[in-house]
């Protein structure tokens, strides 16, 4: 669905949305509305104000709904199943206690981020996440404090990857249309986004953690388990086992399951870097196939039926029990996955409002440097229209004119896109839908997922914009 032409001036549409953010968080926060029903109803009060004719409005409210929910809604389903697999079968503290027994206690946080960091580079923020969830799970449960000490370095780390490198769709776009080198851009952003990664995610993390205190939730996986399966309830008082244990899974066997999704889709991220270079043919057999078994719900598919096949059929009396077992999973996603379609539902109709294309057009010309001109674009689509990467392709468009008159090289354009993608990572707030999976994956309100996590991805868009900035003026 396209756009519809803006009704109004740049000024009254921004006015618009504002209100709608306003009128969300008031319905959320004030009068306890359910989020789900808040969003859809917001929704439909910013698609009249904005102008939309009244037959059309169904319509709009479908394309960011649907969309989002295609994205998010099998991923989401896969990975709770193997998520819950893991946790059921002791698998997920035989991980958490090979990380810690490495790495050690105090440096637990920075294991789980520097692991995501490297699962990051191939897969995507949301499947990535879904994914390390039990694994974050059992060590904050293993050590305890406030959840925010383990889950933003890992959940800032899949950010960081996802926006700023290769082969992440939106960094590869960009690139592409401002004429830069992939390659070149893959070398640049991986350093700049560990670099973003640490001082604006881990260092915040531990500032966050120490003053904001956020419990374990246990509605995804339930009660924690021991490396032998075995709930707290299941042990006598001074720990014994109060019943026989199931034998726990090995480490090569855990890793294997975590590794296999990131070899599945890396299958698809590279092939289809490699056919954006021309260096694949993209109407190759053997590539299409490739990239279906690296598409992330497919990729998640054939690790689910693995995990089934070796981590849990040997350790269930029979497949009813595996069955019920997933059916327990699903259970508590579906307002998971409601309020994050309501999200997205929520950010498409400010996106067909005409408002992203009219800031645009009031943008195109700011007078000021081409890295900050980046940025400030990037930041401020973003923050109108939620979706990160709509503002990321959206700002490389506007910026590509100027870039390809001042005849910049591939390093300069490899720092161009790293600050457009620091743009489009600053101030998630309700308009995004993965604000709405951050929130209900580790049991945050509203309130506190804007005083944690949107703090945290500001951090990190600054810190790498700062990074490229100060890269900038030195070459």
């Amino acid at each position: 669905m396209e756009a519809i032409e803006p009704a109004y001036g740049t000024a009254v549409l921004l006015l618009i949305a504002a209100g709608a953010v306003a009128l969300l968080l008031l319905l959320i926060m004030k009068f306890k509305l359910h989020a789900f029903v808040s969003l859809v109803l917001v929704s439909v009060v910013t698609a009249l104000a904005v102008g939309f004719p009244v037959a059309e409005i169904p319509d709009a409210l479908m394309f960011g709904f649907s969309d989002t929910l295609g994205s998010v809604a099998l991923l989401v389903a896969f990975g709770v199943m193997l998520g819950r697999l893991l946790e059921v079968s002791g698998g997920a503290q035989v991980l958490a206690d090979t990380l810690v027994n490495r790495f050690g206690e105090r440096r637990a946080p920075f294991a789980l981020g520097v692991a995501a960091l490297l699962f990051g580079f191939p897969i995507f923020f949301d499947a990535g996440l879904v994914v390390f969830l039990p694994i974050i799970l059992t060590v904050a449960r293993r050590f305890g404090g406030s959840l925010l000490l383990y889950a933003l370095p890992a959940a800032g780390a899949f950010a960081a990857m996802h926006a700023m490198t290769p082969p992440h769709p939106g960094p590869v776009a960009a690139a592409d249309v401002l004429g830069g080198s992939i390659g070149v851009t893959m070398l640049v952003g991986i350093p700049v986004a560990v670099v973003a990664w640490y001082v604006g995610v881990m260092l915040v993390s531990r500032w966050m953690g120490s003053r904001i205190h956020i419990p374990i939730p246990e509605v995804l996986f339930g009660e924690a388990r021991d490396s032998n399966g075995r709930t707290s309830g299941e042990r006598g008082e001074d720990g014994a086992e109060a019943a026989p244990g199931r034998p726990a899974p090995s480490f090569g066997l855990v890793l294997l399951l975590l590794l296999l999704p990131l070899v599945l889709i890396s299958l698809d991220t590279v092939t289809d870097t490699l056919v954006t270079a021309g260096t694949l043919d993209e109407e190759a057999g053997w590539v299409q196939f490739l990239s279906l078994l690296g598409t992330t719900p497919v990729a998640l598919l054939i690790t689910v039926l693995v995990a089934i096949a070796l981590l849990a059929r040997p350790r269930a009396s029979s497949m009813s029990d595996v069955t019920a077992t997933l059916d327990e999973a699903l259970g508590p996603i579906c307002s998971i996955i409601l309020i994050t379609g309501a999200g997205g539902m929520f950010g498409g109709v400010l996106e067909l409002s005409g408002i992203g294309g009219a800031l645009s057009d009031s943008l195109s010309d700011l007078g000021m440097s081409l890295i900050v001109q980046a940025f400030v674009i990037s930041a401020l689509l973003r923050v109108a229209q939620g979706s990160a990467t709509v503002a990321l392709t959206t700002a490389a468009g506007l910026i590509a004119g100027p870039v390809a008159a001042a005849g910049l090289g591939d390093f300069q354009i490899a720092l161009l896109v790293i600050a457009v993608a620091a743009g489009a990572t600053v101030l998630s707030h309700v308009n995004d839908s993965g604000f709405w999976l951050v929130s209900r994956f580790f049991g945050m309100d509203e309130k506190t997922t804007l005083k944690t996590w949107t703090v945290m991805e500001t951090t990190l868009g600054v810190s790498a914009f700062l990074v490229a900035g100060g890269l900038w003026l030195v070459v």
